[in-house]
């Protein structure tokens, strides 16, 4: 199976040329171009409602307020979400991206999070609007906005099955290839056992449900994202007279104006948006399904709380691990990639007791990806059918990728990667691009009552002519 899953096999030639025409000629621009039409649109609601993001996801700490509700609170659902975008992404990622494309690719990560922060409001706000109601509370995202509000079934079966494959099974094998290549270069520990410790441990977890998978992510991502970022600061300060260089780097490099490792504007532009999106998901349709989840009394309040983690995920993490990286040549020398980039340069930093920390790191950010992937394709699949024998099979195809994920060929794993989120990335932003109108409805909704110091609640006949919604009553019932 190793060698069926290799770039020089027809099947990896097939994977690349899918994903060279999907993000060059399609993915790119869209994802660009939506994200500045929809920061326009909102009057730049990423920025100007900064203050409000951070007050709406302290309140959502507050877990008496939803102790006697259905559904998630508001940070766990935030803490599911940054668990399935603070993985590999941010410190295999990172590193791949400035290996291949790179210190510019920095840049366009950059770039991606704060346009796209406006598409991560605008689909979260949208999945709280058609969100459904199920035994633990809530349940929705891209798929069931597509079958409410587009009244396309079949849409949002498409896009059910693009995230199940993807999310529940694809992006495990890149999750648990890093924890694997992290153990191994640290402890020479064999991968096929490390994949197979992660998946008894996660088997633990995922047949717990939803509200053990949000408990044990609100504990894992704050912990070792808030450590990783102190560590970096640390580095940062250590070498504080080198950060403007940095700065100057990866801006000259983003533009073409010096020579880049991968070689080209193209390479810098391409490999910065793809481990942008990968890290930050914003429009890519999965933290939609975690958004959800949550009980609140207007959906604009968990859209900003969404926007908010894809700001935290590149801004903040990403960017730690971009100077860790830069702060080094490690990443002009050799032929590593990925975390062993990383733990190289940490190492370079620290000492190396580093690569332990970095090893530790990775597996607890990868494992919280893992319990936020699985989420997201147990919502699907109950979209696509209600029949618990497919939720079972589902169960154990997850567990089956995260051992073959361990020990298979990392190029393969990401270029699958690059092509399935593209593919969702692309049904999930038309799908934005055509209801956007009603996230914002309800955004000029929640900013009139917060004028009128009110603290805003949503009701279905809020936004006229809104069709489909079934989880928000009326100001009438209420009465």
């Amino acid at each position: 199976m190793d060698q069926w899953f290799a770039t020089d096999t027809w099947f990896g030639e097939l994977i690349s040329i899918g994903n060279n025409l999907l993000w060059t000629y399609i993915l790119i621009g869209f994802l660009l171009l939506l994200g500045l039409y929809l920061t326009v649109k909102t009057n730049f609601v990423q920025f100007r409602m900064l203050p409000d993001m951070f007050k709406e996801l302290i309140k959502g700490t507050d877990r008496t307020a939803f102790k006697e509700r259905k559904g998630t609170s508001p940070f766990q659902a935030f803490a599911i979400s940054t668990a399935a975008r603070v993985g590999t992404g941010n410190l295999a990622g990172v590193a791949l991206a400035i290996s291949v494309g790179g210190p510019g690719a920095i840049f366009w990560m950059w770039v991606v999070a704060l346009v796209g922060a406006a598409t991560g409001f605008i689909e979260s706000t949208l999945a709280q609007i058609y969100k459904v109601k199920d035994k633990d509370g809530f349940r929705g995202g891209p798929a069931y906005y597509m079958e409410k509000g587009l009244g396309s079934r079949g849409m949002g079966l498409v896009f059910a099955v693009l995230i199940v494959l993807c999310f529940g099974l694809i992006f495990n094998g890149v999750q648990t290839h890093t924890i694997s290549d992290a153990f191994v270069g640290a402890y020479n520990i064999p991968a096929g056992l490390v994949g197979v410790v992660i998946a008894v441990m996660m088997a633990f977890i995922i047949f717990g449900g939803v509200r053990r998978i949000a408990v044990v992510a609100e504990v894992i991502v704050p912990v070792f994202a808030l450590t990783y970022i102190v560590v970096a600061l640390i580095i940062m300060m250590m070498n504080i007279t080198e950060i403007p260089a940095v700065f100057a780097l990866i801006f000259n490099n983003a533009f073409g104006i010096e020579e880049v490792v991968g070689g080209g504007l193209g390479a810098v532009i391409m490999n910065g948006v793809q481990r942008g999106l990968f890290s930050n998901e914003a429009g890519m349709g999965s933290a939609p399904n975690a958004a959800a989840t949550v009980y609140v009394k207007h959906p604009v309040k968990q859209g900003l709380i969404q926007s908010l983690s894809v700001l935290i995920d590149t801004l903040i993490i990403c960017s730690a691990t971009a100077f860790i990286v830069l702060l080094t040549d490690v990443y002009t020398v050799g032929e590593m990639e990925g975390i062993q980039l990383t733990q190289q340069a940490l190492a370079h930093h620290m000492g190396d007791w580093a690569t332990i920390f970095v090893t530790v790191a990775i597996f607890f950010f990868a494992f919280s990806s893992l319990l936020g992937n699985y989420y997201y394709g147990e919502a699907n699949i109950g979209f696509i059918s209600e029949k618990p024998i497919y939720l079972t099979l589902f169960r154990l195809a997850f567990l089956a990728m995260v051992v073959i994920g361990a020990t298979s060929d990392l190029d393969i794993i990401w270029e699958m990667a690059d092509l399935f989120m593209g593919l969702m990335a692309v049904v999930n932003l038309i799908a934005v691009l055509l209801l956007g109108k009603i996230a914002i409805s309800a955004l000029k909704d929640f900013q009139q009552q917060r004028k009128a110091g009110i603290d805003p609640v949503f009701y279905r006949n809020s936004i006229k002519g809104l069709k489909n919604v079934e989880s928000w009553g009326t100001k009438e019932e209420e009465k």
